[in-house]
């Protein structure tokens, strides 16, 4: 008896590992929500692309903790004399492992703080201003960072990462105007 020809609908209750859910379909860089769209939609979409990002971010760490674990243990296996002619390469790739390690963590830090400051808005503000409340605290705290900033230093990784979501949360924060 073929199933799919008598029973056609009968897999629809299933969630088949192919089809996204509302968390990702949320969390894509490149949402466009409809000019209605309610304020929860667009928190949990802000909710959503953190939660991605923190994720990523995580996983980043993991690669560059390994990155430098690895390059630890190619060091303490490999011979003297070996070692010595390729000192100089060896600690350019060890301080590129560890700046990128560093990098990655402040990436982390930033979103971690940002899905905090963001569930403090939440707690302390209703309705339509909650995005509002996070977009200027979280403006703020920028602000306070360039303010520390060397001179010479253009940005971090921190610095970034909380540009990223100021800019996520103006992509979905607030209807498209045309």
């Amino acid at each position: 008896m073929d199933r799919d020809k008598n029973f056609p609908f009968a897999d629809d209750h299933e969630s088949s590992d192919n089809e996204p859910g509302s968390d990702e379909l949320l969390s894509d860089d490149n949402l466009r929500l409809p000019e209605n769209a309610n304020i929860l939609v667009r928190l949990h979409a802000v909710r959503a692309w953190l939660s991605r990002r923190h994720d990523e971010a995580t996983i980043e760490v993991g690669e560059a903790a390994l990155a430098l674990q690895e390059l630890r243990l190619e060091d303490a296996v490999e011979s003297r004399p070996r070692r010595r002619m390729r000192l100089g390469e060896d600690t350019q790739r060890f301080q590129r492992a560890q700046l990128a390690l560093v990098a990655s963590q402040q990436r982390l830090s930033a979103y971690e703080e940002a899905q905090t400051i963001l569930e403090d808005c939440v707690a302390h503000t209703s309705g339509e201003r909650v995005l509002v409340e996070y977009y200027l605290t979280l403006e703020e705290l920028v602000l306070q960072s360039q303010e520390r900033m060397d001179q010479e230093e253009k940005s971090t990784p921190w610095f970034d990462a909380l540009a990223d979501v100021l800019h996520r949360i103006e992509h979905v924060g607030t209807p498209e105007e045309e």
